[in-house]
């Protein structure tokens, strides 16, 4: 096997990854929304936690 051939497998599968939207990066970089996440995951945690004990 040649190695241009070789390596067209791996550089194909880098071109194949998704690139987060302009929406999506801003959502990432929001410490507001952050916040929110954090307090829904927490409260469902609580929620899965109190249905165990």
């Amino acid at each position: 096997m040649k190695p241009e051939e070789e390596n067209f497998g791996k550089s194909e599968q880098f071109n194949l990854t998704m690139i987060p939207g302009s929406f999506a990066r801003k959502m990432r970089t929001c410490k507001i929304w952050q916040f929110f996440r954090f307090m829904v995951i927490n409260i469902k945690m609580l929620i899965v936690v109190s249905k165990s004990h």
